[in-house]
């Protein structure tokens, strides 16, 4: 059976719900049971910014413990990669160091042993047996449409903690959305940075960061990014329409999660995953290319 203890971080109900939306409505349609963990906590991702690596540490850790203490003893699915990357540095911390793992027991209060496994939703969709699932689902394609998949930097990087097949030219995302008969074209960009937070607060520095993304996915014949990723989606589907003004370029690439394309397939309507919700307009191309399967 498709079980495992869910983290589904602060986002998930305001920035990143069309990503909750579609996940969890794959995960209806293919019977994965995602069993949320109670009283979970935000990851830390702004501590782990700050002078305390402890403090950085011990967030994720509460978390990760709770889900021991519930007796799941299940991985733990991570939506967001910004959680999945403190997720895994504090799995990772934990394990090469049982002093530091000591420490942050206390820090907490509990006891974290860190046997579970942390797992992104890419990871978890790739695996054999759920691409099956999936795409027994499906009867509806895409065919014809050309996606660039954007993994954003924090799946992979860095390798020794997250054990990423690779950290410049990953492949989980390109195999799962071409169930949906879209073609992943070969690009450039797939783990470059969006700029993340700093978006908001170096806006100056890291806005060039998204044309470069828009331009070279636009470049090899993308009509669409797909995401895995809150924050990256936000950034590029935000931003995209003030992005093409000030460079006086029309890129015309809606921003999709991965499983939006999944559910839609699999008979999700618009609303039901979010599509009105986008800031750049992302209906008319799912539109334009969606049929039922022949």
């Amino acid at each position: 059976m498709m079980r495992y203890s869910y983290y589904p971080g602060c986002s998930m109900d305001t920035t990143g719900i069309t990503y909750k939306l579609s996940i969890e409505y794959i995960c209806s349609k293919i019977g994965m049971d995602l069993r949320e963990i109670p009283g979970w906590n935000c990851c830390g991702a702004t501590a782990a910014h700050s002078k305390s690596r402890l403090t950085a540490l011990a967030l994720p850790a509460r978390n990760l413990a709770l889900a021991e203490e519930e007796g799941l003893h299940l991985d733990v699915a991570v939506p967001c990669a910004s959680c999945y990357s403190r997720m895994k540095h504090t799995q990772y911390a934990a394990r090469q160091d049982d002093a530091v793992r000591q420490q942050m027991e206390e820090i907490i209060g509990m006891p974290y042993k860190a046997e579970a496994e942390v797992l992104n939703f890419l990871e978890i969709f790739s695996q054999p047996e759920v691409m099956r699932a999936c795409k027994e689902k499906m009867y509806r394609t895409l065919k014809g449409l050309k996606v660039a998949c954007y993994y954003g930097c924090l799946t992979s990087r860095p390798v020794e903690v997250t054990g990423a097949s690779s950290t410049e030219n990953p492949m989980e995302m390109d195999r799962i959305v071409e169930l949906t008969g879209v073609q992943a074209v070969d690009w450039g960009y797939k783990t470059e940075c969006c700029g993340a937070s700093h978006q908001v607060d170096a806006p100056k520095q890291a806005r060039p960061l998204l044309d470069r993304i828009y331009e070279n996915a636009a470049a090899n014949g993308a009509q669409a990014i797909i995401t895995a990723c809150p924050l990256c989606n936000l950034n590029l589907d935000m931003r995209e329409e003030d992005r093409e003004i000030v460079n006086k370029r029309k890129w015309n690439l809606p921003v999709y999660q991965f499983t939006e394309l999944l559910a839609i397939c699999m008979g999700a309507g618009a609303k039901e995953v979010g599509l009105h919700k986008h800031f750049y307009p992302a209906f008319s191309l799912i539109n334009e290319y969606l049929k039922k399967e022949v």
